[in-house]
């Protein structure tokens, strides 16, 4: 045993001992309480006596309550019952993986150790304090400070002022201690038993990365930081594919094609603004527009032709282009649902759809049953018909599964019931229309999907009438559509109807980073927008990533990745793989890297990506009090220095000084075509620096990609 640790400095072997000693302390409390629990009835404690107490307090309290009073007595009730509950009902650590971090203060009368885990376990007698992490007030000071900081916080009865003495993440894997990660230092146990110290700098991010993401300016411009010289105009910065076009004729349709970084968003704005100072008169920049995807991507588009005077109303995400066009086009406002089952949306945005109804029951439609009731009532009647809907998931090659069928059937039934403010038509008083929480009655509620029509309805309602009515309406001058590859067939038909006599189209896209189901390829895609013609632009250098980042991006693709990968531009710092036996310590890792790297580069741009929204609301709470991180989500980016804790779909198009994938395991991540492109996509969202983190077993993707 001792020579497995021979070679570690006195320092790290002092540490290694004392948590060695420590667990083994832990291991024989638990090993007591076990043995003096097991088959006996444990006596109530007094905290959970005063609990009883008070519950049979408020039992008395509810007998002679108010009717007003009542309800709120009665959740009292039900709270102090759920706590009796919990308290009678010990539950002691897992022996295997007790505890999972190490914090010990000093508040002026001497150290103290307190254990962070599962489960609260304490034994006086052996010094032993194991707290829940997830609401013990002491954890607090784990995540907010760090070895050596004065602490000052405020727990329930009384203001904890101290001094941090130690601060570790300690692994326990089957009852063995695995690995250690301070603040000072990193030791690991190897595969033959021996300790190794690792460099500390391993486990922070490089410095130096502020500023190397594009920052809002003049367009494509980025500034960096605030205290930098301001970086050469990027016009001047072009490669020759880029110049070329930029620089292609305006009535020339044009696709621009690469990988993640490559520029193909700076080529299309700059296309688009070439345009129009070339020709004012007949492309005015008012008569220009831009479409893209996600909220996220279009705050930056807006930023970023803000100083060519484009307004608001230049740049639309597709659901607000396709809101705004459906009221106009059909004259009436329209209920939305916006946020319709995903499998729902998913083939209701599928080529095989648009095939099946380019062919259909529409394909004879007389021009006046196309007004919006005739349209909905007619498309009720496709999304409920199971047939149908079966050849559209046999269509799709494995895209859809069944149980779309029955999804898109149920939720379609919801939305022809009658709304209920109709049933409520005739009550008078105003509050007997909501519920006791002041809301509709039908929030939340099945109910409230009742007369609606889901936002990716109306690409194919206005696909309907445009097939066979045609559109009104001036057209745009030229037209710039990013991330094209998530654009619909169906929005690509009713967009090419807008286009104006010149067809003068930008289209940027990469079908390597489709993130839903409703790419059909490029030829396709261009032939439905009615530009079949159109050249062809590939950009073969990433100027985004780093070499690392953009090698592993290449790799995890798979067999989707192009057979021509773009060149990196640059090298750059190393991709940071941190794995951990469970989430809790992948989160205080994580936590504590933000910090750090927070203090030390406060003019950075910094993106915690989850694999969904829930994903990232779980996550931000870890540190939420840290004032340079928020929770975005629907791209609700501000693109100042700071750290984004936000998802996939939302960070999509964006780029970032550093990156963090803090799920990058097999349950978010799993061995398939979809996931591969997610994944693809947020790990090159990064510029300087890539991490991944894992709190239970890495992804296979990643596995797959380092055997390539």
């Amino acid at each position: 045993m001792l020579e497995s640790r021979l070679d570690l400095p006195v320092e790290a072997r002092a540490v290694l001992e004392e948590e060695e000693a420590l667990l083994e302390r832990v291991r024989g409390a638990l090993d007591r309480a076990r043995r003096g629990h097991r088959g006996a009835a444990r006596p109530a404690a007094p905290r959970e006596l005063r609990s009883i107490a008070a519950l049979r307090e408020l039992r008395d309290e509810a007998a002679a309550a108010s009717a007003d009073d009542l309800p709120a007595v009665l959740l009292e009730m039900s709270v102090r019952q759920r706590l009796i509950e919990q308290e009678t009902r010990e539950v002691l650590p897992d022996p295997l993986c007790p505890y999972l971090a190490h914090l010990r203060v000093d508040e002026g009368k001497g150290a103290k150790d307190y254990l962070l885990g599962h489960a609260t376990f304490l034994d006086p007698s052996a010094d032993v304090r194991i707290l829940d992490w997830r609401v013990a007030p002491v954890a607090q000071i784990f995540y907010r400070y760090r070895e050596g900081d004065e602490y000052e916080e405020t727990f329930p009865g009384r203001v904890a002022e101290g001094v941090v003495k130690a601060r570790r993440i300690v692994v326990v894997e089957r009852g063995a201690l695995t690995r250690i990660v301070g603040d000072g230092l990193v030791l690991t146990q190897r595969g033959d038993g021996r300790w190794a110290l690792e460099e500390r700098a391993s486990l922070a991010m490089q410095p130096g990365g502020a500023g190397t993401a594009a920052r809002p300016g003049s367009l494509g411009v980025g500034a960096g930081a605030l205290d930098r010289a301001r970086t050469a105009d990027v016009t001047a910065l072009l490669d020759p594919d880029q110049y070329a076009a930029v620089c292609a004729p305006a009535q020339q349709p044009l696709l621009v094609l690469g990988s993640a970084g490559s520029g193909k968003t700076t080529v299309a704005l700059h296309r688009l603004a070439r345009i129009a100072a070339l020709d004012p008169a007949r492309c005015p920049l008012s008569a220009m527009s831009v479409v893209v995807p996600e909220e996220g991507l279009a705050r930056l588009s807006r930023r970023l032709l803000a100083p060519l005077g484009a307004g608001e109303a230049q740049v639309k995400t597709l659901d607000a282009w396709s809101a705004a066009t459906a009221r106009e086009v059909f004259g009436r406002p329209i209920a939305l649902c916006a946020d319709p089952p995903a499998l729902v949306s998913s083939l209701k945005r599928h080529p095989a759809l648009y095939r099946a109804l380019s062919r259909g029951r529409f394909a004879k439609l007389a021009p006046a049953s196309t007004t919006l009731p005739r349209l909905r009532r007619r498309l009720a009647d496709v999304f409920t018909d199971r047939g149908f809907l079966e050849g559209v998931v046999a269509a799709s090659g494995g895209d859809l599964p069944r149980s779309a069928v029955e999804e898109t059937v149920r939720h379609t039934v919801l939305q022809l019931a009658e709304p209920l403010e109709k049933e409520l038509a005739s009550i008078i008083v105003p509050e007997m229309k909501r519920a006791l929480d002041g809301r509709p009655i039908a929030e939340g509620t099945p109910d409230e999907l009742a007369g609606t029509v889901d936002v990716d309805d109306l690409p194919i309602l206005l696909f309907l009438r445009a097939a066979r009515r045609g559109l009104d309406g001036a057209g745009w001058s030229h037209l710039v559509l990013d991330e094209a590859e998530d654009i619909s067939l169906f929005e690509l038909f009713v967009l090419g109807k807008l286009l104006g006599e010149a067809r003068s189209v930008t289209l940027a896209g990469d079908e390597a980073q489709q993130t839903s189901s409703s790419f059909a390829g490029w030829d396709a895609a261009l032939s439905t927008l009615g530009v079949g013609d159109a050249a062809t632009c590939r950009l073969a250098v990433s100027y985004r990533c780093p070499r690392p980042v953009a090698e592993l991006a290449q790799r995890l693709l798979g067999k989707l990745a192009p057979e021509a990968p773009a060149r990196a531009a640059r090298d750059g710092a190393p991709v940071g793989l941190f794995r951990f036996p469970g989430e809790a310590q992948a989160h205080l890792f994580l936590a504590g890297a933000l910090r750090d790297l927070a203090c030390r580069e406060p003019r950075a741009s910094v993106a915690v990506i989850a694999r969904d929204a829930e994903a990232a609301r779980q996550l931000h709470a870890l540190v939420a009090d840290l004032p340079e991180a928020r929770l975005v989500l629907e791209g609700e980016f501000s693109f100042e220095p700071g750290i984004d804790v936000t998802d996939v779909d939302s960070a999509k198009g964006l780029e970032f000084d550093y990156v963090v994938v803090p799920d990058a395991t097999a349950a978010a991540y799993p061995m398939t075509d979809e996931a591969r492109r997610r994944l693809h996509v947020a790990v090159t969202r990064a510029s300087h620096q890539l991490w991944l983190i894992a709190g239970a077993a890495w992804s296979p993707l990643l596995a797959d990609a380092a055997e390539r």
